[in-house]
Formats: structure tokens, sequence, C-alpha cells
């Protein structure tokens, strides 16, 4: 059993659980929006991501950026995941991630879409 994300009560009253796709898909999620140094005991967990937002777009920064987020999810979930394809894009407050990959328990191609106002 893994607990969802973001922590809630099922109709029963207890701890909602989700299946293995989707804690994956979670805790892909919590790495690409959290910023390093946020996590207690964990200072270097995280992407990033958000101090990006605002910076002002290039083709550097798009490669820079690609790159740490592809280093955060190989070191945090490389045991889980194996990253087929990233893509970030940055319209106003609004940023979009597109991870595609395949879970190596089962081997099965999975992507999954975050959007974030900030």
């Amino acid at each position: 059993m893994n607990i969802d994300f973001p922590l809630h009560f099922d109709s029963r009253g207890r701890t909602a659980s989700t299946d293995d796709d989707d804690h994956i898909r979670d805790m892909i999620e919590q790495l690409l929006f959290t910023n390093p140094g946020e996590r207690v005991n964990r200072p270097d967990f995280g992407s990033g991501l958000l101090q990006l937002v605002f910076a002002p777009n290039s083709l550097e920064l798009a490669a820079t950026l690609q790159f740490t987020m592809q280093a955060a999810l190989q070191r945090w979930l490389g045991d889980l995941i194996e990253v087929q394809g990233l893509a970030v894009t940055s319209e106003d407050a609004t940023l979009r991630v597109e991870v595609q990959y395949v879970v190596r328990r089962t081997n099965t191609s999975q992507a999954a879409q975050f959007i974030r106002t900030v």
C-alpha cells in the first residue's frame, strides 16, 4: 500500500492509498517541485525548477534546466524509473513539465504532465 499524495483521507476516513504507478508519478511531482533545502535531512533533494520560472527564457537556460532535472530524476528515482523524455515549457506564470519514463519493475512506459501556475 502506498500513501497518496497530497496526503488526504478516503471515503472511509482512512489515509488515502494509491497504486504503484500513481505513487511513482507522485514521487516525480514531489521531486520536480521541491526546491533544494526544503527537506529536513535531505538538503540536496529537489530539482530547483520553481526558482527558474521567472528567469529570462533562453536556449542555455532550457538546456541547463533539462540537464539538472534529468540528473535529479536519475539520482533520486533512478532505481524506479528510466527517463525516456523530458520537456519543460514556461508561458507567463505557467510551468508545464512533460516526462516520459519506463517503470523498471514492470517495464511499462508511462507519461506524466505536471502543470504549475506560480
